[in-house]
């Protein structure tokens, strides 16, 4: 049997589908302990470490 080719409208969402999970996988906040640990120095890490000290001082 040949192989088949996607049609346009799967391949499309085959390729949303997967960023949509990066993007997903990026947002999320990793566990203390995991393997993956996240760097002090990423950027995720610094957006919540000035949303603290924001929730901080709003209180």
């Amino acid at each position: 049997m040949g192989v088949t080719r996607l049609k346009r409208k799967d391949r499309r969402n085959k390729t949303v589908s997967r960023l949509e999970v990066q993007f997903l996988k990026l947002g999320r906040n990793l566990e203390e302990g995991s393997r993956s640990k996240e760097s002090k120095h990423s950027q995720i890490a610094k957006n919540e470490a000035i949303l603290s000290q924001i929730e901080a001082s709003a209180k």
